[in-house]
C-alpha cells in the first residue's frame, strides 16, 4: 500500500470494502462482510430485517461513563461507469490507483461515497490503542436509491442518541441539517408507426459531460445531458418533421446525466440541413458551458433505418414536455447562500417490448412545501403532454438543533487541533440524518467527513490527505465527547 494512504489502518479497510460488490439493493455480499467483521472481532453484532448492520463496541477503560456514540455511514455505492469501460458491479473489485493526492478509480466510480466512512468504522471496531465511549457501528443498505435501509429501520435497533454520520463530501465542513427529496416518475404509452421511403435516419449522442451528485453539484451550472438533447430536438421538430424512434439518456436518480442518445427520423431532403444545426448547435453550446464542460462530445452517425418509429403524436408530446420541463436550482434559501429547492432531469429510456418511455427525475427541497410544489410543477409539464405522472413520498429534511451538544464538542475539537473554523452549515442533498431525525427523536447528529470530487459518476476522487484530517479529529471528538 502506497505510503500516501495515511492512516493505513482505514485505507486497509477501504481496500478490503472495495473487493465486494454492493450495489443499492444487491449489498447481500457487503452485509455479510460486515457481520464477519464483527463476529470475528468478538462483538455484539446484528443484522435487522432489512439488513441494516450494527456492531457495538463496549468503550475502553475509564470511559465507561460517557454516552454512547453511534457512527453511521451507508454500505451501498453508486454503480457507474464511463462506456468504453468493461465492468460488472455485481462481480468486479474497483480498481484504484493514487494521481498526486487524489485517489480515483479506473473508468469507474470510487466507491468512497460511503465505503470511506464504513472503513472509519471498521478501522476503530479493529483498534486496540484508541480511547473512545460505547460505539455502536451502523452501517445501512439502499441509501443511494431510496434510503430505504434507514426508513424501514427498526426504532429499538439504535440504542445511542448521539450520532457522527460519516457521509460527507468536504472536510472541514460540518453538515447539521439537510434537503429533502421525492422522485418523480413519468411513463409515456407509444403505438408504433411504419417507416416510410423519404426518412433519413440519425443517431444523436452528447457524451463526455461532467455530471456530478445531482444535489451538492446542481448549483456548479454543470450541463445536463438530457436537457441538451431534447432542447436540440425541439429546435429541429420546429423546422422540420422530426420523428423520435428510440431515446436513451442519462441514468441514477440523484446523478446529474453526463450522456444522452437518441435516433431520430427526418426527411432526406432536411438530411444536410440536421448536420448543419448539429455542428452549431455544438458551437452554441459549447460556449455557454466554456467553464464548466470542457470534454463534452456532440456526435451525429448516419443509421439504417429502423422497422417503426414513434407514433406522431406521442413523440412531439413528449419533446414538447422535456423542452418545458424544469431542471436546476429553482430557489436559493433566503437566509443562507444554499440552494433551497431544484429539479434533476434524470433519464429518459425507451422501452420497445411494452412500447413505453419512462422519465425518472428527483426534487430537493429543505422547505417540504417548496418541494411540493417542484415537484408539481414538474408533473404538470408531463400531464399536460397526456403522460403518467406520480410522486414519490420521498425523505425528510433536517433541520439544524442550535443546542446541539455534540456540535459544540465537534467545533471546538476541530479548533484546537487545525487552529481554524470549520464551516458549520446545511448540504442540498439528503442524509439519512433526516430519517433519523424522525425515527430517534432527541438524536444529536452532526455529518462529516473527508473531501471528495465528482461523486456518482466515473470521475469521483477522494482527496487523500484529508482522510488523516477527518480520522484526527473524529478520534480528538472521541476521546472528548
Amino acid at each position: 500500500m502506497s505510503e500516501l494512504l495515511q492512516p493505513a489502518s482505514v485505507f486497509e479497510a477501504f481496500s478490503e470494502i472495495n473487493k465486494v460488490p454492493r450495489p443499492s439493493k444487491k449489498e447481500d455480499r457487503m452485509m455479510e462482510y460486515l457481520l464477519s467483521v464483527g463476529r470475528e472481532l468478538g462483538l455484539e453484532t446484528m443484522r435487522d430485517e432489512i439488513g441494516n448492520v450494527v456492531i457495538r463496541k463496549p468503550a475502553t477503560k475509564g470511559m465507561e461513563d460517557r454516552p454512547i456514540v453511534v457512527l453511521q455511514s451507508h454500505m451501498d455505492m453508486v454503480c457507474e461507469k464511463n462506456n468504453d469501460v468493461e465492468f460488472d458491479f455485481e462481480r468486479d473489485a474497483i480498481q484504484t490507483w493514487v494521481d498526486g493526492e487524489w485517489l480515483k478509480a479506473k473508468g469507474t466510480t470510487l466507491g468512497a461515497d460511503d465505503g470511506i466512512g464504513c472503513a472509519m468504522e471498521i478501522a476503530l471496531l479493529r483498534s486496540t490503542d484508541i480511547p473512545h465511549p460505547a460505539l455502536e457501528c451502523v452501517f445501512t443498505r439502499d441509501e443511494e436509491t431510496g434510503l430505504t435501509g434507514a426508513q424501514a429501520m427498526p426504532e429499538d435497533f439504535i440504542k445511542g442518541r448521539m450520532m457522527i454520520n460519516l457521509d460527507n463530501e468536504e472536510e472541514g465542513s460540518i453538515f447539521v441539517s439537510c434537503a429533502g427529496g421525492c422522485r418523480t416518475t413519468t411513463v409515456f404509452h407509444y403505438e408504433q408507426e411504419p417507416v416510410t421511403k423519404d426518412m433519413f435516419f440519425a443517431r444523436l449522442t452528447v457524451k463526455g459531460l461532467t455530471g456530478g451528485h445531482s444535489g451538492d453539484d446542481i448549483n456548479k451550472m454543470r450541463a445536463n445531458a438530457n436537457k441538451l438533447l431534447s432542447r436540440f430536438l425541439f429546435m429541429e421538430m420546429e423546422k422540420t418533421t422530426l420523428r423520435l424512434a428510440d431515446i436513451q439518456a442519462g441514468g441514477l436518480h440523484n446523478a446529474i446525466p453526463r450522456e444522452a442518445m437518441a435516433l431520430v427520423a427526418v426527411p432526406y431532403a432536411f438530411k444536410e440541413q440536421l448536420r448543419v444545426d448539429w455542428n452549431v448547435y455544438q458551437a452554441e453550446v459549447e460556449e455557454e458551458f466554456s467553464k464548466t464542460e470542457k470534454t463534452m462530445e456532440f456526435l451525429l452517425e448516419s443509421e439504417s433505418s429502423p422497422e417503426y418509429v414513434v407514433d406522431t403524436k406521442t413523440s412531439r408530446n413528449l419533446i414538447l414536455s422535456l423542452q418545458a420541463v424544469f431542471n436546476g436550482v429553482f430557489a436559493m434559501c433566503q437566509d443562507i447562500d444554499l440552494v433551497e429547492t431544484s429539479s434533476n432531469l434524470a433519464s429518459i429510456h425507451l422501452h420497445a417490448e411494452d412500447r413505453t418511455i419512462r422519465i425518472n427525475s428527483s426534487q430537493r427541497s429543505s422547505i417540504l412545501s417548496a418541494r411540493h410544489n417542484v415537484a408539481a410543477a414538474f408533473r404538470a409539464a408531463f400531464m399536460l403532454a397526456g403522460a403518467d405522472v406520480e410522486t414519490g413520498e420521498g425523505y425528510p429534511g433536517w433541520k439544524m438543533n442550535p443546542e446541539s451538544k455534540l456540535l459544540t464538542v465537534v467545533v471546538e475539537q476541530y479548533k484546537q487541533l487545525f487552529d481554524k473554523e470549520p464551516f458549520v452549515g446545511g448540504i442540498h442533498a439528503g442524509l439519512e440524518c433526516g430519517l433519523f431525525s424522525e425515527k430517534f427523536p432527541g438524536m444529536d447528529m452532526v455529518s462529516m467527513g473527508p473531501t471528495m470530487r465528482g461523486v456518482h459518476s466515473p470521475d469521483e476522487r477522494m482527496l487523500i490527505p484529508t482522510v488523516k484530517l477527518v480520522w484526527d479529529h473524529l478520534l480528538s471528538v472521541l476521546k472528548n465527547i
